[in-house]
């Protein structure tokens, strides 16, 4: 048997490469398609949306956060991947009774780089994940120098993943990260995870750019952007595509393009042209 580390340092023990894989992670789920696994990938969640094709013929086992357990026992899994911020500790636990359970735990680039090697070492397709992660990293490499040239001062930002109540993106987040390497300054990022604020403390902040995300929430152009320019009236509103601020496996190689993008259309008044 080999024993894997995850990324929460628990030990995972396959006796043979994992031939049926549950995925409760999105981002993860497109991961493996993207390593060549699309065939070992038996369940997902039913917010795995990529590849959106292929991933209609997966059968679907709950959410994130609330697992059917009876579905996962059906498919005979030989391995279970799931990530510590978007599954619950306790349905964790209980499926780590009966099968392996390889979890990731990501706050930053570097642990999304991580995870993909790690994955790759677990799934035995290690130079496909080696040479995923390389390619994601160039692709940041290229964006900070970008970002040296083009933006000459980061925007303050607010980043919205929810309405009723309000909460936003803080810091210890990967969420973050991906601001911060996209050009902005998170003036939320002195409160930790996902804090709730009021309208109150949104306009005592002063964010020059609120980004309302896709996802979790969806926020949408025609019924959120009047909103927030009321209860901001001196910031730019702008609805943004939230799988490039939050997913982090194989999406991570569209992230750079699209922040590009979306900081050119800031810069020319407009809206990024995905949206």
């Amino acid at each position: 048997m080999k024993i894997f580390l995850d990324q929460m340092q628990r030990e995972v023990g396959l006796v043979e490469r994992p031939g049926r894989i549950v995925s409760l992670v999105p981002s993860q789920t497109e991961l493996l398609f993207a390593l060549g696994l699309g065939e070992n990938v038996v369940g997902r969640t039913k917010f795995c949306l990529h590849p959106r094709e292929a991933i209609k013929a997966v059968p679907v086992v709950g959410g994130t956060k609330n697992f059917h357990f009876d579905k996962i026992a059906a498919l005979h899994p030989d391995l279970i991947i799931g990530n510590k911020e978007e599954n619950y500790a306790a349905g964790i636990q209980e499926l780590a009774e009966a099968y392996p359970v390889w979890m990731s735990d990501i706050l930053t680039l570097d642990d999304a780089l991580g995870m993909i090697t790690q994955l790759g070492e677990v799934l035995e397709v290690q130079e496909k994940a080696r040479h995923l992660a390389a390619q994601i990293g160039q692709l940041f490499a290229e964006l900070a120098e970008w970002r040296v040239q083009f933006v000459p001062k980061p925007l303050r930002a607010a980043y919205f993943i929810w309405k009723k109540p309000y909460m936003v993106a803080g810091g210890g987040t990967f969420i973050q990260d991906m601001l911060r390497r996209a050009g902005f300054e998170n003036i939320f990022a002195h409160r930790l995870r996902y804090p709730e604020i009021s309208p109150e403390e949104l306009r005592e902040a002063a964010p020059e750019v609120v980004l309302l995300s896709s996802e979790p929430y969806p926020f949408q152009k025609e019924k959120h952007l009047d909103e927030f320019a009321l209860l901001c009236p001196t910031a730019r509103v702008v609805v943004v595509d939230g799988e490039m601020f939050s997913w982090y496996g194989s999406r991570l190689l569209a992230s750079g393009a699209y922040f590009r993008e979306l900081w050119e259309n800031l810069q020319a008044g407009k809206s990024p042209s995905t949206f």
